[in-house]
């Protein structure tokens, strides 16, 4: 398994060995080993599993959890193609404010580790692509944030508009600055306690 280390602080992207042959393929996103060579530690205590399945065009995001009690998540794409963007909303991060954009699909089965108080987006390039989610914590609605995807000051490389489909939600959402203007970013030090605290 190949680890790279993007540019947002704390995260690490894996990329598995891939098998295939005429029946399909096998692949292991997750490698304990790997991992904790890594970040030094073991995944998190797993409390939920989720996916989703979008259509060609769908764009998801920026999601994040209010810290606490925040989220940390594991994620890939085990069917599909989407472009996954991670954004640090840690206000306090050498990182905050930086965007990473990494293609996630079947074929390779790619990973991402996002840590806590990063957020998370992606654009479907093909049709039933499907997202894992892997989480540290279950899904509690009210906890859920978002920030503008369509945000002109993050930059985020997007088509236009009129190609994306978005939900409500993440069409009204604030910008970046909006957001922090608010109070509604974590900050860099609790996201930090948080995450620490996953690991019994």
């Amino acid at each position: 398994m190949q680890v790279r280390t993007p540019a947002i602080e704390g995260v690490r992207e894996f990329t598995p060995q891939v098998f295939g042959d005429d029946r399909g393929c096998f692949a292991s996103p997750y490698q304990e080993a790997t991992f904790s060579a890594a970040l030094g530690r073991p995944l998190f205590p797993v409390r939920d599993i989720s996916h989703n399945v979008s259509a060609r065009g769908v764009l998801r995001g920026i999601h994040y959890t209010a810290t606490p009690p925040g989220r940390a998540k594991y994620v890939y794409c085990p069917y599909g193609r989407v472009l996954d963007f991670l954004v640090d909303l840690r206000v306090g991060s050498p990182t905050f404010g930086r965007w990473e954009a990494t293609e996630l699909s079947g074929a390779d089965c790619r990973a991402l580790y996002i840590p806590v108080g990063v957020g998370h987006a992606f654009l479907s390039q093909q049709d039933d692509s499907i997202v894992v989610y892997v989480m540290s914590e279950g899904y509690v609605p009210e906890h859920e944030l978002a920030v503008s995807p369509l945000d002109a000051a993050l930059g985020l490389p997007l088509p236009d508009a009129p190609e994306l489909r978005l939900s409500a939600r993440d069409s009204s959402a604030p910008t970046l600055a909006e957001a922090r203007e608010k109070g509604l970013l974590p900050a860099y030090d609790t996201c930090r306690e948080v995450e620490a605290a996953l690991w019994p």
